[in-house]
């Protein structure tokens, strides 16, 4: 159990309410606020302020030294965050949101809009497959689904193609991983 005397500093948890510590009754503590008002609260809602005085015994060389120790990635860590950088460097990243692709998209029907985002991504998709580039992602966007499934239905014509959603906590659902199988003919 906390334990406060007379000329404590204190802060109040739930509030921004700071003071010193003038009477102390049972489990209630009568607080004196920065503003000179008097103001009672149970022991588990206050918090001592620390005192200058008590952070001269602190060694702070030490208390250093120990968090760069907790800090220093294991070796097993540092293989697998060099791992995940080689695997997502460099991945490209195709916006087919008609406001990336044209500057001025209101003379365009919806077929029209559609299909300038088809050949889009019918432009990359060959132009990974020449390059042999392993993975693309198409950012495609939610909306009523219509793009996705047309993409999906043009990348399952090719033989060397792979996909999936593309990773949800970096793009959401509106992304497409696209992989690229070398040396199938």
């Amino acid at each position: 159990m906390k334990t406060f005397k007379i000329g404590d500093e204190v802060s109040v948890l739930d509030d921004a309410i700071d003071g010193v510590v003038v009477g102390v009754k049972n489990n209630e503590v009568i607080i004196e606020t920065s503003d000179k008002f008097l103001m009672t609260y149970f022991v588990n809602e206050l918090i001592k302020v620390n005192n200058s005085n008590e952070l001269n015994s602190f060694n702070k060389s030490e208390a250093l030294a120990k968090i760069k120790n907790d800090e220093t990635p294991t070796r097993k860590q540092v293989e697998l965050q060099k791992k995940l950088e080689k695997v997502e460097r460099g991945v490209p990243e195709f916006d087919l949101h008609i406001e990336k692709l044209v500057k001025n998209r209101n003379a365009l029907s919806n077929f029209d809009i559609l299909t300038i985002q088809l050949e889009t991504a019918k432009r990359h998709i060959d132009f990974s497959i020449k390059n042999r580039i392993p993975k693309i992602v198409f950012i495609h966007g939610v909306g009523e689904g219509v793009l996705k499934s047309e993409l999906d239905f043009m990348l399952k014509r090719y033989e060397q193609i792979s996909f999936q959603d593309a990773n949800y906590q970096k793009y959401g659902l509106g992304a497409t991983e696209v992989f690229f199988k070398q040396n199938v003919r």
